[in-house]
Parts: C-alpha cells; sequence; structure tokens
C-alpha cells in the first residue's frame, strides 16, 4: 500500500486529507492512503518517516515549509530558488526530493483575473507561502512589497505604516497570514481598507471560512475577491502528478 500524508501542526481541519480521500475514491484508487502527520516540532519528522511503511510522499505546511528543508536530500530548482517546499517526493532508493507546487497553483487561479494595470502587489506576512507568492509574481513581470509585523530585511511596510495612499499604488492585495482562518473569523490584516477600489483584486491563501473579513471588506469595496481554494486544488494536482504513483 503507498502511502501519501501531511505534514503540519494544527491540521485537523486539513484540505488535503479530504481532497485526496474524494479524489481516491472518485477515480477508483485502491493502493494509495492519504494521512495527517501532525507534530508539535519538526524534530519529529525522521521518527514519521522510519515508522511510517510504503511512504511515497507529503505534502507540507505551516509551519514547516522552510524547517523540513534541512532534512531533505535534494530540492529541486524552483524550491530551491522560492527557499520553501511544500510537496516531497520518495524516490525508490528512499532519497527526499522537495518541490514548491504553491506558485505554480497561486499563478494559474490569479492569472483569469489580471487586467493591464495590475502591475504592483502588496504581500502581507513572511512565512514560506509568501516566499513562493513572490515567485509567482515575479514570473507574472507584477512588482511587490512585503509587509510585516516588524521592519527587518526586505520589508518595505509595518502595519502601523501602511497608508491608503500605498493600498491605493498596489492594486493587487495577497494575505499570506492566517488571519482570519475558522474558528478566528473574526480576525483580518490590519491595512487601511479604505484605500480599496474596484480596481483591485484581493487574494487570500485562506480557504475556510470561503469569504474572510479580509476579503469581505475588499468585496464593499468594490474589489475583485479570491479565495485559496482553487490554488490548494491546483496544488494538490500538481503534487499528485509529481508522485507519480
Amino acid at each position: 500500500m503507498n502511502k501519501l500524508g501531511l505534514l503540519g501542526k494544527n491540521i485537523s481541519y486539513s484540505f488535503s486529507r479530504s481532497y485526496f480521500k474524494e479524489k481516491f475514491e472518485k477515480e477508483g484508487i485502491t493502493n494509495t492512503t492519504y494521512v495527517n502527520f501532525d507534530i508539535e516540532s519538526i524534530d519529529l519528522f525522521p521518527s514519521i518517516l522510519k515508522n511510517t511503511e510504503g511512504l511515497k510522499g507529503m505534502n507540507v505546511t505551516i509551519p514547516y515549509k522552510q524547517d523540513v528543508i534541512p532534512y531533505l536530500d535534494k530540492l529541486n530548482k524552483k524550491a530551491k530558488e522560492i527557499g520553501a517546499v511544500n510537496t516531497i517526493k520518495i524516490t525508490k532508493k528512499g532519497k527526499l526530493i522537495g518541490y514548491n507546487t504553491d506558485c505554480y497553483g497561486f499563478k494559474k487561479s490569479l492569472k483569469p483575473y489580471l487586467k493591464s494595470h495590475h502591475k504592483k502587489a502588496l504581500i502581507l506576512g513572511t512565512g514560506g507561502a509568501s516566499k513562493a507568492i513572490a515567485y509567482a509574481l515575479k514570473e507574472l513581470d507584477i512588482t511587490f512589497k512585503y509587509v510585516s509585523r516588524n521592519m527587518t530585511d526586505g520589508i518595505s511596510f509595518t502595519y502601523d505604516t501602511l497608508t491608503e495612499d500605498v493600498i491605493k499604488e498596489n492594486p493587487i492585495i495577497i494575505n499570506c497570514t492566517p488571519l482570519g482562518t475558522f474558528p478566528n473569523i473574526e480576525n483580518h490584516p490590519n491595512i487601511p481598507y479604505n484605500g480599496i477600489t474596484n480596481k483591485h483584486i484581493l487574494f487570500d491563501l485562506i480557504y475556510n471560512p470561503e469569504e474572510t473579513t479580509f476579503l469581505k471588506k475588499g468585496k464593499s469595496n468594490g474589489a475583485v475577491i479570491i479565495n485559496g481554494l482553487k490554488m490548494l486544488q491546483l496544488q494538490a494536482e500538481k503534487a499528485w502528478s509529481i508522485w507519480d504513483l
């Protein structure tokens, strides 16, 4: 029996497990199972590898997209450039190869909504997912700036220094933070929403709830809103093709 799984922390809500379970049922795939590897600390990763028979691959989610890299034997070119991994393939010889399918999923789900004025973006958050988003924006020739709680290298704005004018100048805003995820659905990134217009696209990597407070606030100002569901579906299918079972 082939085994696949999701590596993360507090992931009982996981999209991946239910997605693959449904996929296997629908497509009559009976030789593969998908489980959650919910671990408190990345130090426990080697014990999963040791104790899981038939393990062929994994998805990786918050907070291990960067932390898992030292445990891998090799990164594919894109994952190396991004500096974050969300898919691991385990070869016949037991080698672990890291990939990033987040950038593929994001790029493909954003592209249909882009108009000629969508040339500048703000990325909210600096975790592993934001690195894949930045990579995809580069591929799309969209310039971007990072927004974070603290001013460190590579950060253009903190939430305190964001102004309405900055929001107006950047017609794409992507939430890569977990703020607003179920059950804390009232939470949202603290940005000047008054600067959002009908020229904006607001993209939230969160998919539960379907419409986060961040997206609701954008919608009420006429923005196009996109949640993370399509991106997740696309990256899951890309991962499935990498595992090649």
